[in-house]
């Protein structure tokens, strides 16, 4: 009987040894990135479809480009969670895309669109948009468009906290939010057009900050990228062809890639 009673009391010391062993360990199922979800904003989709060419939607090309940036961080970086706002035609209004990153804990937000213009068909070239003041008439004018999709959303002043897409006021007033982000974002929206430049020889018009609502309530690093102009035919064909949206998507990823590193030393 004494020796059943030491061999128990020898296996609960055992037992309390492990135990405590167990939970000194450290938990490697964390990781120790700081960029571990990012969410891809489609531009536009379903009733909304955003700018045009000759033939061509922003929505679609965005949707496509959006679906193979998710496409290249899944396969190289299968540790990052990819979501996407919309993976179909669909519409989504402005501030359920933001509010969707919030809600997933995304690390980072990107925002892909097309951009356009009305008053010349040979103006060409990539922008990448942070959350800021607009420092020239130019960045206004994007932002109206890009925010003028409100308008086709119901009860928009009421979610939107009166905000009116056509008030230069307005665009500046949202240059308050995003600010405990904008270094993060200012740096991959430099990675990401010079990526244009160097990997698919792309003009880059550079890096500015507007007024833009996608952007205005994500809590976390968050760009717009205006992957060229559907206004010139050249650019058209070109986003629009699978080569030259593999290549677009390409270039982000690589920006993406190397930001994550950086933010992971």
């Amino acid at each position: 009987m004494l020796k059943v009673l030491k061999l128990v009391i020898a296996a609960s010391f055992l037992l309390i040894s492990l135990s405590f062993a167990i939970r000194q360990e450290p938990d490697t199922s964390k990781s120790s990135s700081k960029v571990n979800t990012v969410v891809i904003d489609a531009g536009h989709g379903g009733k909304d479809p955003g700018t045009r060419g000759r033939t061509t939607k922003e929505k679609d090309v965005a949707l496509k480009v959006a679906l193979e940036l998710g496409r290249k961080i899944k396969e190289e970086t299968p540790e990052v969670k990819v979501l996407f706002t919309r993976s179909t035609d669909v519409f989504i209004e402005l501030g359920e895309r933001s509010a969707f990153a919030n809600r997933n804990n995304a690390d980072l937000f990107i925002s892909i669109h097309c951009n356009a213009t009305p008053r010349s068909k040979t103006v060409h070239g990539t922008e990448t948009f942070v959350m800021g003041l607009h420092k020239t008439e130019g960045n206004l004018e994007v932002a109206r468009r890009e925010n003028s999709v409100i308008l086709q959303e119901t009860n928009y002043k009421q979610k939107y906290k009166g905000f009116d897409p056509n008030s230069p006021l307005a665009h500046i007033m949202l240059a308050n939010y995003q600010s405990a982000f904008i270094s993060s974002s200012l740096r991959l929206a430099d990675l990401i057009e010079k990526k244009f430049q160097s990997v698919s020889d792309r003009e880059s018009r550079g890096v500015k900050q507007a007024g833009f609502l996608v952007l205005w309530r994500c809590a976390m690093p968050a760009v717009l990228i205006e992957t060229g102009f559907l206004s010139s035919p050249d650019e058209e064909d070109y986003l629009s062809s699978d080569d030259g949206q593999t290549e677009v998507a390409e270039s982000i990823h690589q920006a993406f890639t190397a930001y994550k590193k950086d933010m992971d030393r």
